[in-house]
């Protein structure tokens, strides 16, 4: 069996971003029940040296959507979070995302295989494949971005289990 770019990538982000999308919701809908203003979530940390929830999310969109018009750009830059979002902006955020992956093709995400694309991290520029920038990099950021808004969740007691990360899996049928 042959799987494509596409395959390994697009539809297991339009999976973390579903899952995020329903996180995100329930962490609303806890917020609101606790009497909690949804955009002191925003701001907060797993530990001081790290971005906030806000980056967090911006992340996740950046690391999908982004990624993919990066690789079809043959260049990527660190998302810009301006760190003023509000908590329903974030929820857009994460849509946005997602309706840019429906709407990439397959022979889009394909055509890009063993081009180059450059990672511009301020004055340094990291050369990578398409295919090692996706898998080698981008991949493990989007599944760490995922992963750390989850826990902040959680932390605030957010009632949420593996499922709610999971998403909708792809199941045989």
């Amino acid at each position: 069996m042959t799987i494509s770019l596409y395959d390994l990538t697009v539809p297991n982000y339009l999976q973390a971003l579903g899952g995020a999308s329903g996180f995100l919701r329930k962490g609303l809908e806890f917020c609101e029940k606790e009497g909690t203003d949804p955009d002191e979530v925003v701001k907060s940390r797993l530990a001081g040296d790290m971005l906030p929830f806000s980056f967090q999310i911006a992340s996740i969109a950046h690391h999908s959507a982004g990624a993919i018009e990066g690789i079809r750009q043959g260049e990527f830059r660190p998302p810009q979070d301006p760190g003023t979002r509000s908590y329903s902006d974030l929820q857009r955020v994460v849509e946005e995302a997602r309706e840019k992956l429906r709407n990439v093709s397959p022979e889009a995400v394909n055509g890009c295989a063993g081009k180059d694309i450059v990672f511009h991290l301020g004055k340094h520029q990291l050369p990578f494949t398409v295919e090692n920038f996706l898998l080698s990099f981008s991949f493990p950021n989007f599944y760490f971005h995922v992963t750390t808004a989850y826990d902040l969740l959680r932390l605030r007691g957010v009632p949420l289990g593996k499922v709610d990360y999971l998403g909708q899996m792809r199941m045989k049928m």
